[in-house]
């Protein structure tokens, strides 16, 4: 709680502002640790309480579905993205597609079914001895290495799912090392044939998410969305199919404060806030779309 005081007054004075000019204080409550939620969430009710300032609990999934919004110093100023678009969010707990509607109007249109690709990195990358974490390592070496060279499975390959599951991949490479392990040539073209499997499954699904939403704006966000090899995939599979591509800055693609920021003051504007009795959840908030036979469609 010290450092996160000593954070909240750095901020402050590096952006000149007091607390009462801010409108509101937004926070993460879900989805997580409950425990480090929970420090959030207990400090943004005593700053709200004492600068009598609304409180917002923000879905940290939600931010970073919109922080295609978010502009920095760095890179060209694009328009942003108009609604709806189809979201794939990509990260080191999180891996799904999402229909974006609003700020609060998402829906999960397909998830992972065990690992998370920014977890799966982190364990090919200790496998080959990289190091912690995973995703720089693996893409630096990538550009040097061969890609199929070594014989993986295609994870969740069928053209009708939006779904994935990477928990497989991760253990053809675990047992092809422990049977031999690789001479140091041959890391890069590990890395090479890993992540080439990796980045054309999750553009597949995007895409084939984007034509079965009839939307023409694909979005790539979260902590994997700094990916190199993913980055130039999905920008040649969108252009060949006429579809804008937004994905945000390296530096806001992480987690970072200003997204939950944008999330609470579109909600404030919409005139929601919440009561100091809001908690903290380990799940996402977001619905779900399940199918139910052809063409129909339910969102629980």
């Amino acid at each position: 709680m010290g450092s996160l005081t000593v954070v909240v007054q750095e901020a402050l004075a590096a952006s000149a502002t007091e607390l009462r000019d801010i409108d509101g204080i937004a926070v993460t409550n879900r989805p997580g640790l409950v425990g480090a939620l929970l420090v959030g969430l207990q400090a943004a009710k005593g700053i709200a309480w004492a600068a009598e300032k609304p409180l917002v609990g923000v879905d940290h999934l939600v931010g970073h579905l919109l922080s295609v919004f978010l502009r920095d110093s760095s890179g060209p100023h694009l328009p942003p993205p108009e609604f709806p678009y189809v979201a794939l969010l990509v990260s080191g707990g999180n891996t799904g597609l999402y229909r974006c509607e609003g700020a609060n109007s998402c829906v999960e249109l397909g998830g992972t079914r065990d690992d998370a690709v920014g977890e799966v990195y982190d364990k090919v990358s200790k496998l080959l001895g990289l190091g912690y974490p995973g995703g720089p390592p693996i893409d630096r070496l990538a550009r040097l290495g061969e890609s199929g060279r070594f014989n993986l499975p295609q994870p969740m390959s069928r053209a009708s799912s939006l779904e994935f599951s990477f928990s497989g991949l991760k253990s053809a490479v675990a047992r092809q090392l422990a049977a031999q392990p690789p001479e140091e040539r041959e890391i890069p073209d590990w890395c090479a044939t890993f992540q080439s499997i990796v980045t054309s499954t999750l553009v597949a699904k995007t895409i084939s998410a984007a034509e079965r939403e009839r939307v023409d704006t694909v979005a790539v966000v979260g902590g994997v969305a700094a990916n190199r090899e993913l980055r130039e995939r999905m920008a040649k599979a969108t252009k060949a199919r006429a579809l804008r591509l937004c994905i945000p800055s390296v530096a806001t693609c992480t987690d970072n404060a200003a997204m939950i920021a944008y999330v609470g003051a579109k909600w404030l504007a919409a005139g929601h806030h919440d009561d100091f009795s809001v908690g903290v959840s380990a799940s996402s908030s977001i619905p779900r779309v399940t199918r139910k036979g052809r063409g129909s469609r339910e969102v629980t």
